[in-house]
C-alpha cells in the first residue's frame, strides 16, 4: 500500500498518511487539494443561509489540542482526546497521532518503533464568510461557517478548512500559516520599535482617572529608582466622551459605562489647563516635557475600534462628518455558547454609535494625524472583535472587519513611523486573518492583579495562543506589576516571550530588584528573537487544569532536547554538548542532547536556563558563551560568536555582546587574557565547573570580547 502524507477521504474515511483521523464522512463534504499536500475541506448545502452548520465526520480518539475563543475578545488553550472536547469558536486543532515505523528491510529484528506525526485543523475566512471548528456529544466534529449578515448568504463553501500534516508540530502551524494564502506571516512584517526598550501602562496605575499629573508622578518615581521607562502607553481615559445614560448626580447603572461613547478626537479637560501657573496647557506641552524631562523615546494612547467602548455620538458636530448612526450589536451562537460577556451583553441594549464604513478612513486619519502633530508616536487598538457583533446590514462580520482593519493600518502607516501599532482584544480569526501589516497583538486576556488563580493560567494561555499567533504577530503578554507576589514569575516569563516588556506599577509602588533583571541601564531589553512557545513534551497537556501540573510542588527535568531547532543555530563546531546555565541558583552543568536536569519547583516559582551549543576550537578550547548573568534572558547579550588565529602561538575566540554587567562563558581552558573593546580586563574563572566570569561596565552599547588563549 503507498501511503501519502495528503489528506484524502477512502469509503467515509479521512485519511492522513495512511491513518484514520475522521469516520462516518459525509458525502457532501469536499476535498480540496492545497499546496505541498495539504488540503481544504468544504461543504455544500441544499438551502443557502448565512450560517451554515456542516459535520465532518467522527473523530478518532487522538490527543489533541486546540485554540478557541472562550468569550468574544480572547482565545485559550484546550485539550481532550475526542471530539465532544472540542469547544465551540475553536480557531486551531492539532492532533497528536502515534503509528509505527515502517521496516526497512528482512533483516531488521525487533518490534517496529512507534512514531509521532501531528495533523493541523486551521477554520479560516472563505470569502465572507468566517469559519470556527466545534464538536458535539457524539464526538463528531463540526465546522460552523458564518457571514453575521442574515443578506449575505451561500449554499457552498469550498475552503473553510486547512488541513494539513507533519513531523515537527511547530514547522507544521508555521508551514500551514505560510500556505493558507489567508494570512501575513511576522517574517513580512515591519517590527515596531518600542519592543526593545522598557515601558510603563497607565491602566491598572490609574484605570481611566489617568490625568497628567499623575503620568508625571509616575515617570519620576521611576526615574528616582534609576529605571525609567522609554515608552509610554496613555491608557484608556484620555478621550473626551459622554454617558448618554448617567445622570448626574444619580448612581451609576451598571452597563452604561460601556455605552460611553466619543465626542472629540481631541484630548479631554485631565489633558488641559487653562490656569495660569499650570505646567503643561494640551496633550502638545504635556508629551514634549516628559519626552525631554524622563527621556521618552515613544508614547502611544489607546482608543478602541470603533472609538470608544460605546462607539461615537452621532449628535456631536465632531463626528457628523462621519455619518455615524446607532446600531445594536447581534452575538453569534458560538459567543453566548461559551462565557458572555458584560461589554457586548450590554450594548445589545444601549447600542453603538458606528461611524459609516466608507468614512472609517477619514475618522482614523484625522484621529491620528492630530495625535501624530502632538507627539504621539503610535496606538493601541482595543476592542476589535466587536465589529463581528455589527455586520448586519454591512455585508457581513467578514467585510466590515476587513474594512476597519484596512483603514486602520492606512492610517497608522501613514501617520506614525515604524508601524507602531498594538492591536488588543482581537483574537477572533476575523481580526486575526486581517492583520496584513499589524505586527504587535496582546496574546491573552488581561493580566488580573487582585485574581491568584488567574496568574498560571495567564502565562499558559499566553504560551499556548502564541503556537498561532507567533507566526502571524509579536505576542504581547500584557503588562505587570514589578511590586506583586507573583512578579518575577510574570517577568522571567516576559524575558523569554519575545515581546514588549512592560508594568503598570502604581507611582512609588516598585520593585526595581526585578526590573534591573529585565532592564539595562539605558532602558533596552534583551527581548528574545522568538515567541515563547510550550516544549513539545507539554503540548497535549493542560498546565493549569489536569490536576497534575499544579500541585504545591512540582518536579521534571529540563534538557537541551526541549529547545526544538536548537541544531540549527549550533554551528559548524558544535560537538554535541551544551553549558546549561540556571539563572536563580546560579549553576553550570555539561549536558549531552539527551541529558537533563531535575527541576523541582513550588507553585509560581520559576528557573530560567540558559542553553548554549558547545563549540571545539582548531585547538581543541570547548566554548560556550552564556550572557549577562543577572539578567533574567542572559544568553539575549550575545550577538556573534567567531574564531580566529592572532599567531602561532596565540587562538582568539571573539564575541560580540549588549548590556553591562557580569558576563559569563564556560571554557574548558583557562584563556591566558580577556580583552573588552582593546583594553584588557581582570575576570575570574571556576576550573570545576569551566565558568568564566567578567564586569563589563560604561554603556550598554554593542561591545567585542577577546578571549586569546
Amino acid at each position: 500500500m503507498t501511503i501519502t502524507a495528503a489528506p484524502c477521504v477512502n469509503d467515509g474515511c479521512l485519511m492522513v498518511r495512511g491513518k484514520v483521523v475522521l469516520t462516518h464522512v459525509p458525502t457532501n463534504i469536499i476535498l480540496s487539494p492545497g499546496i505541498s499536500g495539504a488540503a481544504f475541506l468544504g461543504s455544500t448545502s441544499p438551502i443557502p443561509t448565512s450560517r451554515h452548520v456542516f459535520t465532518l465526520g467522527i473523530l478518532e480518539g487522538y490527543k489533541h489540542q486546540c485554540l478557541y475563543s472562550f468569550k468574544i475578545w480572547w482565545m485559550i488553550p484546550g485539550y481532550g482526546k475526542s471530539g465532544s472536547e472540542i469547544p465551540l469558536e475553536t480557531q486551531l486543532l492539532l492532533l497528536e497521532i502515534k503509528e509505527e515505523s515502517v521496516v526497512e528491510d528482512d533483516d531488521s529484528s525487533g518490534p517496529p518503533t512507534p512514531t509521532t506525526f501531528y495533523v493541523l485543523f486551521l477554520p479560516v475566512l472563505d470569502g465572507d464568510f468566517r469559519t470556527s471548528l466545534q464538536g458535539t456529544p457524539a464526538n463528531e466534529l463540526q465546522f460552523c461557517a458564518e457571514s453575521g449578515d442574515a443578506n449575505v448568504q451561500n449554499s457552498q463553501i469550498l475552503e473553510p478548512v486547512f488541513i494539513n500534516s507533519g513531523d515537527n508540530p511547530f514547522e507544521l502551524i508555521k508551514n500551514s500559516i505560510k500556505s493558507t494564502r489567508a494570512l501575513s506571516d511576522i517574517e513580512n512584517k515591519k517590527i515596531p520599535a518600542h519592543l526593545d526598550w522598557f515601558g510603563w501602562c497607565t491602566w491598572d496605575a490609574f484605570y481611566t482617572e489617568v490625568n497628567s499629573q499623575g503620568i508625571k508622578e509616575g515617570l519620576q518615581s521611576f526615574s528616582d529608582g534609576g529605571c525609567s521607562p522609554r515608552y509610554l502607553i496613555i491608557d484608556d481615559g484620555w478621550q473626551d466622551t459622554v454617558n448618554e445614560f448617567q445622570k448626574e448626580g444619580e448612581p451609576l447603572i451598571e452597563g452604561t459605562q460601556f455605552a460611553t461613547r466619543l465626542v472629540d478626537i481631541k484630548e479631554n479637560s485631565k489633558f488641559k489647563s487653562s490656569e495660569s501657573d499650570a505646567w503643561c496647557n494640551n496633550l502638545h506641552e504635556f508629551i514634549n516635557m516628559i519626552k525631554g524631562k524622563y527621556g521618552l523615546k515613544y508614547v502611544y494612547v489607546w482608543h478602541a475600534l470603533t472609538g470608544y467602548w460605546g462607539g461615537v455620538l452621532p449628535s456631536s458636530e465632531t463626528m457628523k462628518k462621519y455619518n455615524p448612526k446607532i446600531v445594536y450589536p447581534i452575538q453569534s451562537p458560538g459567543n453566548i455558547g461559551n462565557l458572555r460577556d458584560i461589554i457586548p451583553d450590554s450594548l445589545e441594549k444601549y447600542g453603538v454609535g458606528i461611524i459609516d464604513p466608507q468614512k472609517i478612513f477619514d475618522f482614523y486619519n484625522d484621529l491620528h494625524s492630530y495625535l501624530s502633530s502632538n507627539g504621539v508616536d503610535g496606538v493601541k487598538v482595543d476592542a476589535q472583535n466587536f465589529i463581528e457583533t455589527l455586520g448586519s446590514g454591512f455585508g457581513g462580520r467578514v467585510l466590515l472587519t476587513r474594512r476597519y482593519q484596512q483603514a486602520l493600518e492606512q492610517s497608522t502607516s501613514r501617520n506614525f513611523k515604524d508601524n507602531n501599532l498594538i492591536c488588543c482584544m482581537s483574537h477572533n480569526s476575523d481580526s486575526i486573518y486581517s492583520w496584513k501589516t499589524s505586527a504587535v497583538a496582546r496574546a491573552s486576556e488581561d493580566f488580573m492583579p487582585r485574581e491568584p488563580t488567574f496568574q498560571t493560567l495567564h502565562i499558559a494561555s499566553v504560551a499556548f495562543n502564541s503556537l498561532l499567533l507567533g507566526e502571524i504577530v509579536v505576542p504581547d503578554w500584557d503588562m505587570f506589576h514589578s511590586k506583586h507576589d507573583t512578579a518575577e514569575f510574570h517577568g522571567i516569563a516576559r524575558a523569554i516571550g519575545g515581546c514588549a516588556v512592560y508594568v503598570s506599577d502604581k507611582p512609588g509602588n516598585h520593585d526595581f530588584e526585578i526590573l534591573r533583571k529585565l532592564v539595562l541601564p539605558d532602558g533596552s531589553v534583551l527581548r528574545a528573537k522568538h515567541a515563547g512557545r510550550p516544549t513539545r513534551d507539554c503540548l497535549f497537556r493542560d498546565p493549569v487544569m489536569d490536576g497534575k501540573s499544579t500541585p504545591l510542588v512540582i518536579s521534571g527535568n529540563v534538557s537541551p532536547c526541549d529547545v526544538e531547532f536548537i541544531e540549527d543555530v549550533a554551528g559548524e563546531n558544535w560537538n554535541g554538548d551544551f553549558a546549561v546555565y540556571a539563572f536563580n541558583s546560579g549553576s553550570l552543568s555539561r549536558l549531552l542532547m539527551n541529558g537533563n536536569i531535575k527541576v523541582t519547583l513550588a507553585t509560581l516559582k520559576c528557573e530560567t536556563f540558559t542553553i548554549s551549543p558547545i563549540r571545539v576550537s582548531g585547538e581543541g578550547v570547548h566554548f560556550a558563551p552564556i550572557g549577562l548573568l543577572d539578567m533574567y534572558n542572559s544568553g539575549g547579550a550575545v550577538e556573534s560568536i567567531d574564531e580566529n588565529m592572532k599567531n602561532s602561538s596565540e587562538f582568539i575566540i571573539k564575541i560580540k555582546v549588549r548590556g553591562c554587567g557580569r558576563f559569563g562563558v564556560y571554557t574548558s581552558l583557562k584563556p591566558s587574557s580577556c580583552i573588552v573593546d582593546m583594553e584588557e580586563e581582570e575576570f575570574i574563572y571556576n576550573s570545576e565547573n569551566g565558568l568564566l566570569t567578567l564586569d563589563l561596565t560604561g554603556d550598554c552599547n554593542f561591545r567585542d570580547i577577546e578571549f586569546i588563549y
